[in-house]
């Protein structure tokens, strides 16, 4: 864990003024046929400093312990260490800022000061170590071997990630968090009547929290291993879909994939400022009345997030972000610049994802809300289209025009599931797919195990519920 040598610069630095130690765990173990191809483990710490200046940043990084007490260091050992880090930081990010008002001129005013905001996260040790991972996949893996022989191939991680940082700036934050996750994925391989491979993944398990805080005993999960098998046994049997615009209904994942990948990105006020269709229609309707999208800071419905955000790495309160509210445009997702530039308030989704990143404008919990409608009233309700439960990746760009891969859905056929499909994808344009909405069921599920690409990586979470309504399929 980190030391807190950060407090005591909050009466010391000025202006606008950013200090951040940041630490990185990442560990990961997988075995494919038994056999371990992965065993990794990670620790990233250090430090940085932002300093505005007439419209400029100076950032500065340094790597280091920045105060780690991980390895048990008695209280105040390195502490001078720390404290020149800090100050080397601190000064080489104000000769930056001074360096480019000096060649570039001052363009902008200083920023709104923001409240006073502290904020401390409850501090736990990592409850598992690698082995500890890689026994836990041993076991699971050995009851897949077991169970189904016949199987072509098997794929089983364990992987966790935590990210705890301290931030404290001119403004007055004085911010400590610690947001750990960990995820059980497996990945089975059967061969088809014809020869071909086909494969459906899914995580067994996972969520919020470190190993021992998420997992149990592994026989927990041989009931997941089991329901996975089946859904692949049906895969196996599986038909191609017929192409074309038909009604379908997205499962939560699909749902939370579009509302993170082609409407999220659209609407993060940096991406605005670089032409996205989120821009000139702001205030507009943009899908059916049935649809509010919330980018979700740290509660949901009553719930926590998987990600919980309560303070930014600007040192902003974290709160709630209503994009479209009842079909309509209604809110960008800031930073204090962007904030600034379109003269609304921050809102807290600047984060970095290392000590060396700048916060960008990043999404954290993003979600379509659930409706009042049942699954089997939605499946009812159409004669002929497919049901889609599961995702593998997605893409999307500042159109909102985007493409995903589906691995696993069904027919419907006169208001019945029918007959299971093979891979697919689906296309099109989300603002006009969402006024296409027509029911929505009334769960609201979460999935958080990924990563979201732009510029740095960084842990999200995106749901919904199940969304009835109309899309381009792929076929053979």
């Amino acid at each position: 864990m980190l030391r807190d040598l950060l407090s005591p610069y909050k009466d010391k630095i000025d202006g606008h003024t950013e200090l951040r130690a940041q630490r990185n765990i990442n560990r990961a173990v997988a075995l494919v046929a038994g056999n371990v191809t992965q065993n990794v483990s990670s620790e990233v710490t250090g430090l940085s400093a932002r300093v505005y200046q007439g419209g400029y940043w100076g950032f500065a990084s340094a790597a280091g312990n920045a105060g780690d007490t991980a390895n048990g260091d008695a209280e105040g050992a390195g502490d001078a260490a720390d404290t020149r880090a800090i100050e080397d930081v601190l000064g080489a990010a104000r000769r930056n800022a001074a360096f480019l008002n000096e060649k570039l001129g001052p363009q902008k005013p200083a920023l709104t000061p923001l409240p006073r905001t502290r904020h401390f996260a409850e501090l736990r040790v990592p409850a598992a170590r690698r082995g500890e991972m890689l026994d836990f996949a041993r076991a699971i893996d050995a009851y897949i071997a077991k169970k189904y022989p016949g199987l072509a191939a098997r794929r089983l991680g364990v992987s966790g990630d935590s990210i705890e940082k301290l931030i404290v700036t001119s403004d007055g934050a004085d911010a400590r968090s610690l947001v750990p996750r960990v995820y059980v994925r497996c990945m089975l391989c059967a061969e088809a009547d014809d020869g071909s491979i086909v494969e459906y993944s899914d995580n067994l398990g996972g969520g919020p929290g470190f190993f021992g805080d998420v997992f149990g005993a592994p026989e927990a999960l041989f009931d997941k291993v089991d329901a996975l098998y089946e859904t692949l046994m049906k895969k196996r049997e599986g038909v191609y879909a017929d192409a074309g615009l038909r009604d379908v209904i997205l499962d939560s994942k699909l749902a939370g994939m579009l509302a993170h990948e082609a409407i999220g990105h659209t609407t993060e006020a940096d991406l605005v400022l670089g032409g996205s269709v989120a821009g000139p229609n702001l205030g507009k309707e943009v899908a059916s009345p049935l649809v509010t999208l919330v980018d979700f800071a740290n509660t949901a419905l009553g719930s926590p997030t998987p990600q919980p955000i309560y303070v930014d790495d600007e040192g902003t309160v974290a709160r709630d972000v209503r994009l479209i509210e009842g079909g309509v445009l209604k809110a960008f997702m800031h930073n204090r610049e962007t904030a600034r530039h379109f003269g609304h308030e921050p809102t807290g989704n600047a984060r970095a994802y290392l000590f060396s990143d700048e916060p960008l404008v990043r999404m954290r919990n993003t979600a379509i809300l659930p409706g009042k409608d049942k699954l089997e009233d939605m499946i009812a309700s159409i004669d002929d289209g497919y049901y889609l439960t599961q995702t593998g990746n997605g893409q999307a760009d500042l159109t909102s025009e985007f493409m995903f891969s589906v691995n696993m859905g069904f027919e419907i056929k006169k208001g019945k599931l029918a007959r299971a499909l093979r891979d697919t994808t689906i296309s099109g344009v989300a603002f006009d797919l969402l006024k296409t909405v027509t029911m929505l069921s009334g769960e609201l599920t979460w999935a958080s195990s990924g990563m979201c690409g732009k510029k740095q990586p960084i842990p999200v979470g995106m749901g919904g519920p199940a969304v009835k309504c109309r899309v381009n399929i792929g076929g053979r």
